[in-house]
């Protein structure tokens, strides 16, 4: 007979799926996501209302998987990213400059949590 238990135990958990999860692609789309649709709808509170959604995310993996710090220095990263695209835009164009914020955001991501995944010794780990 068929038990609904034994189909819990072979799915993989929360903390599975939170350890596996790549935070550099969702952070760098939030930025560029919130800037695309700042620009169609021409409402900045809905851009911004985007990349904060997706920012939470990211942070709710990083306090999760690699503790407080670590999530700290990611989400101030993203918000200075975030700023610094805003200076960057005068010089080089303003899609040009959400790019290369994103890339470096992502490259951030990937260096201090994403692939620390691997290293960590044990899940969730306050650093």
């Amino acid at each position: 007979m068929w038990d609904h238990r034994d189909v819990a135990v072979n799915r993989p958990g929360l903390d599975d799926l939170v350890a596996r999860l790549p935070t550099a692609p969702i952070a760098a789309a939030g930025l560029i996501a919130g800037f695309a649709v700042a620009v169609s709808t021409g409402s900045r509170p809905l851009g911004g209302a985007v990349m904060a959604i997706l920012g939470l995310a990211c942070i709710a993996v990083w306090v999760r998987r690699d503790g407080r710090r670590t999530a700290a220095m990611l989400a101030a990263g993203g918000l200075f990213a975030f700023a610094c695209s805003h200076v960057l835009g005068l010089v080089i164009g303003a899609w040009p400059s959400v790019l290369v914020v994103a890339a470096a955001t992502a490259a951030a991501c990937r260096r201090l949590s994403d692939s620390a995944r691997s290293r960590s010794p044990r899940f969730g780990a306050q650093r």
